[in-house]
């Protein structure tokens, strides 16, 4: 998919895949910026209900406006069939990531260490709450609109 142009598109790399379907990194060439193209899987493309169940979800997050919620800028089907929604791209590590890593790098003190040497570091409490409550006010803002 790397350099196929869907629409007005333009994949430039796979950003990760699971059991929701694949997300790519593209350009989108019309408004030039770079944009985040999240498939539904080819199984469940031929599948008249997901389909639906994909489109609905993309309108409902499209009509949420809020900091901690990805908002969604569009939704198509390319030739092949499979669905699609755009939505913005943000560099930077996934919570998921994070914590995989055991949360947060710094600097090794140079006494012994090589140049540039990192370590994992817990999250903090106070940023682990932090993050919680921005999860918990994009949940509410969601449920307000019956989502």
């Amino acid at each position: 998919m790397i350099n196929k142009i869907i629409s007005h598109y333009k994949i430039i790399e796979e950003l990760g895949r699971g059991g929701m379907g694949v997300v790519y990194k593209a350009l989108d060439t019309n408004l030039r910026r770079t944009v985040a193209l999240k498939f539904l899987p080819p199984e469940l493309s031929r599948d008249p209900d997901a389909k639906a169940r994909f489109a609905h979800e993309a309108r409902a997050a499209s009509a949420l406006d809020h900091p901690n919620i990805c908002s969604v800028y569009d939704i198509g089907e390319d030739v092949e069939g499979r669905m699609f929604m755009v939505m913005p791209h943000y560099e930077g590590r996934t919570l998921k990531e994070i914590m995989a890593r055991g949360g947060i790098t710094e600097a090794i003190p140079a006494a012994g260490a090589s140049v540039g040497a990192r370590r994992a570091v817990p999250l903090p409490v106070h940023d682990v709450i932090a993050i919680a409550i921005q999860i918990a006010e994009g949940l509410v803002a969601a449920h307000a609109r019956g989502i």
